[in-house]
């Protein structure tokens, strides 16, 4: 049955009213006998899982009619004479005539080590539905480049300017300096495997399992590295990068800033609001929250100094639940919360970090490997980097 705008109305209503009584409960627990909160605890933990539950059933809702929502690819007639030869080659490794239809719709050939390209359609097909798993994915900047690898000047600024009289002389002022930076990229893949059976099925929807496989696969280890990957032979993620106290005016470019909370593995409603405003006003409008799902249980708790919840469910379809009116990302690659730990990252991710794709999927069919089924060993190559180190800030939950 296909998702309708009232299913995800329902659930927001549902979400509200089991968030309000969550609050009664939290308040009980909060105020009650010493007896008492033992009980009331174990109550509060339930409705808190519940309210993740609701809340990520929104999410999925809401993403789901957007999908329905997409226009189909319908592309040239070379792009479907090649799509229609590479399922060909999936199904039954006749390759006869794919290199040059491969040719004709990408303007590529066959490369020395083998395979063939994913037709464009799918390899688009795959991207999406990496944007709609991957959190990272979901809020940084993409971009996609011919090249192995990938390049681009960044502006640091010492222009310098001056005040002069109307006639006064005007000398020569600094120059601004460029630096350049360069995307870590590394060769991801999979090696999905079917029986030479269940592809001769003409009910086995080979394009889309062979789609699903590989997303499942991809978005695991991307996501991983565009958050806290090391940059050799994978993406460099923007938690690898130095983390330090120095704020915007002060801080060498590259480095993130990173606030104390002041307590070894927690943190308080003030630090929340300390990290919203450490970042600057123009980052401001776009900027979202990072953090795990358990992270997300343990700010639900928080009030302000006059009693407020410092959390709030999105009640309406297209609405995110909000943290001090910004919408969070849920992001289980982020550390949870512990002494130490950077739990909770804020900023306008689009500009802060870039996931570079080099343009196209490749596939090298192997049905000799592991009989009797086949492989089809997948391979992309995908890059990240931190381009504006001043869009993004973390919060560290340390003492001192």
């Amino acid at each position: 049955m296909a998702v309708e705008k009232k299913d995800i109305e329902d659930v927001a209503e549902a979400l509200g009213r089991k968030f309000d009584e969550f609050k009664k409960t939290n308040d009980k627990r909060i105020d009650g006998l010493e007896e008492e909160k033992g009980k009331l605890s174990g109550q509060v933990d339930t409705l808190n899982e519940k309210l993740s539950e609701l809340d990520e059933l929104k999410s999925n809702l809401e993403k789901e009619l957007l999908s329905l929502k997409r226009p189909d690819g319908t592309g040239t007639k070379a792009a479907s004479e090649h799509k229609a030869a590479f399922m060909q080659f999936v199904r039954k490794g006749i390759d006869a005539g794919l290199g040059d239809l491969q040719a004709k719709a990408l303007q590529i050939g066959t490369e020395a080590d083998g395979g063939y390209a994913v037709p464009e359609e799918l390899d688009r097909s795959i991207i999406e539905l990496l944007k709609d798993t991957s959190p990272m994915r979901q809020v940084c900047n993409q971009i996609s480049v011919g090249t192995p690898d990938y390049k681009r000047l960044v502006s640091l600024g010492g222009a310098g300017s001056g005040w002069v009289g109307e006639t006064a002389a005007r000398p020569a002022t600094g120059t601004p300096t460029l630096g350049q930076i360069s995307a870590f990229m590394g060769e991801i893949y999979a090696n999905p495997q079917a029986t030479q059976t269940s592809l001769d099925d003409i009910f086995f929807n080979a394009e889309a399992w062979l789609g699903a496989e590989v997303t499942r696969e991809f978005s695991e280890k991307e996501g991983s590295a565009f958050t806290s990957g090391n940059g050799v032979n994978k993406p460099k993620g923007y938690l690898a990068y130095d983390l330090v106290l120095d704020d915007d005016k002060t801080r060498d470019f590259g480095k993130l800033q990173k606030l104390i909370s002041g307590a070894a593995g927690s943190f308080n409603g003030d630090n929340i609001i300390d990290l919203i405003h450490s970042l600057k006003a123009g980052y401001r409008a776009n900027a979202t929250f990072m953090m795990t799902n358990l992270t997300v249980a343990y700010v639900r708790k928080l009030k302000d100094s006059q009693g407020n919840y410092l959390w709030r469910p999105g009640l309406e379809a297209d609405k995110p639940s909000t943290l001090l009116g910004y919408g969070i990302t849920e992001n289980e690659d982020v550390p949870d919360v512990a002494a130490d730990a950077n739990a909770i990252s804020f900023g306008d991710f689009k500009r802060g970090y870039t996931i570079v794709d080099r343009i196209g999927t490749r596939v090298l069919r192997d049905p000799y490997t592991n009989k009797p089924y086949v492989g089809f060993y997948t391979t992309k190559r995908v890059g990240g980097m931190l381009v504006d180190s001043q869009a993004i800030k973390v919060l560290t939950l340390s003492a001192a």
